[in-house]
């Protein structure tokens, strides 16, 4: 399981309402509106690095309101 933080711009005035699209997608384990140069942060998970990819191009990007993503991948350091 892949797990990753996805950082998302949206046009002005849209943020709550990209949030609450984005909640309903498969595989998004939570969704928070956030101050900053990002204005929703995503946790979401996939089988694999190319299953997140998917999800994040074909069912969060295409979503109206968002400009841009930006996914950072959870890296767990076992030692």
């Amino acid at each position: 399981m892949v797990q990753a933080y996805i950082l998302i711009q949206t046009e002005v005035g849209r943020a709550a309402r990209v949030a609450s699209d984005i909640s309903g997608v498969d595989g998004v384990v939570q969704v928070d509106d956030v101050t900053g140069p990002y204005d929703v942060i995503v946790r979401a998970q996939a089988q694999d690095v190319d299953s997140l990819g998917r999800l994040v191009i074909a069912r969060i990007q295409r979503l109206d309101g968002i400009t841009r993503t930006l996914t950072c991948p959870i890296v767990n350091l076992e030692s």
